[in-house]
């Protein structure tokens, strides 16, 4: 398994230094750090570049993650926003290959934050299958795998769970089309986290780890060694990437609803220290 985490943690809005962060990561004992290709559409084929030779440099991983904003949502009623969403999501695809980044993870089946205004849950799943058959081919061409996050009821009203993930990626029907299961959602869906994880099995091809209240592994209630136990059963060697949300303010608070200080009031410092202490817990959580 690759352990990383979403640089997000440390910010406010969707944007960031990701140089500054790869170095970051890699200095706080971390594999990988996940990274959002649509604040890159605009980033020069040098600046790509550099990325990619940093990290490369450093041996860190470059994983992805984005949520489509709703004028690009490919599950859309409206023809043309389904066009602009997979033309949005294909020029992502394309910057990952640029960088070496081979997993992009998300709710990229439909839109992010969800706006509850068209609960026609069928139709909105044909199309949104419809669209990832277009973007999974993408995909495939680039040796990327699109990894389709499970999210809540309060996030979306398409994939809840993890059985509902699982049939969305059999009717795509593509092997670069798979699953990212996240803990914090799964928390709030799944009648056992570890039994999902195991009815998952080969369709599970992204991990996000977090406690129930959003803070770093080891913070909450989960039970982290059931956890690593179904991982290993099912053979699970991919990305487990921390996505703690502990700070107020900005897009990304606004968007993930953090309305209190969960941080303690902790500096980059305190958070920094903190992260790390998370992930020595979680390797030991999921060692074989």
């Amino acid at each position: 398994m690759k352990f990383g985490t979403f640089y997000a943690y440390w910010e406010h809005n969707w944007n960031g230094d990701y140089i500054k962060y790869v170095k970051k990561v890699k200095a706080l004992g971390f594999d990988a750090l996940e990274i959002s290709p649509p604040a890159m559409l605009g980033w020069s084929d040098a600046q790509l570049e550099e990325l990619k030779a940093v990290s490369k440099d450093l041996d860190i991983v470059l994983s992805s993650n984005m949520g489509p904003p709703k004028n690009k949502d490919v599950s859309s009623k409206d023809p043309e926003i389904r066009k602009a969403g997979i033309e949005f999501t294909s020029n992502c695809l394309r910057i990952m290959d640029k960088i070496d980044s081979r997993k992009l993870g998300g709710v990229i089946h439909t839109y992010w934050p969800c706006a509850f205004d068209d609960l026609d849950k069928e139709a909105t799943w044909e199309r949104g299958v419809d669209s990832m058959k277009v973007l999974g081919k993408t995909a495939d061409d680039l040796g990327i795998t699109i990894c389709l996050e499970v999210v809540n009821r309060f996030e979306s009203n398409i994939l809840n769970s993890c059985d509902e993930g699982v049939q969305f990626c059999k009717d795509v029907s593509l092997d670069s089309v798979k699953l990212l299961l996240d803990t914090f959602h799964m928390n709030i869906e799944e009648d056992n986290i570890a039994d999902a994880i195991r009815d998952c099995g080969d369709y599970l091809g992204y991990l996000h780890v977090g406690e129930g209240n959003r803070k770093v592994p080891g913070k909450g209630h989960l039970p982290w060694n059931e956890i690593g136990k179904a991982l290993n059963e099912i053979g699970f060697d991919s990305n487990v990437i921390m996505e703690p949300f502990v700070t107020m303010g900005g897009q990304i608070g606004e968007d993930i609803k953090v309305w209190r200080d969960l941080s303690g009031g902790a500096n980059e410092a305190t958070m920094d220290k903190e992260i790390a202490e998370s992930l020595v817990f979680l390797r030991n959580a999921f060692a074989k």
